[in-house]
C-alpha cells in the first residue's frame, strides 16, 4: 500500500512532553511548568504548542483529554513513569 504525503502517522510523545502533559493536567500555568521543570515559561509554551499540534486540539485545556484518548493513560500520572522530580519554588 502506498502512503500519500498527506497521510501522517501520529508523532510519538516524548518523555519531556509527557511531563508537560502531567503538569498541564494538574492545572499548572506555563510559568509553573517552567519552574517545576527548570525551563523558561516560553519553552513551556513551546512544548504546549507542539503538544496541541500533535494531539490535534486547539486549546491548552484539551491536551490532557486528547492525551488520554490517544494513549489510554491517565494524564496526571503521565510524567511519573519517567521519574521526574517536582519541586515547588519557595
Amino acid at each position: 500500500m502506498i502512503e500519500l504525503a498527506t497521510e501522517r502517522k501520529p508523532a510519538p510523545i516524548t518523555p519531556r512532553q509527557r511531563e508537560v502533559v502531567a503538569l498541564i493536567a494538574a492545572g499548572c500555568s506555563n510559568d509553573e511548568v517552567g519552574a517545576r521543570l527548570g525551563i523558561s515559561p516560553r519553552t513551556a509554551k513551546a512544548h504546549c504548542d507542539v503538544l496541541r499540534q500533535k494531539l490535534g486540539v486547539h486549546r491548552r485545556r484539551q491536551i490532557p483529554i486528547a492525551f488520554r484518548l490517544l494513549t489510554g493513560e491517565d494524564p496526571l500520572s503521565a510524567g511519573r513513569r519517567y521519574a521526574f522530580a517536582v519541586r515547588l519554588p519557595r
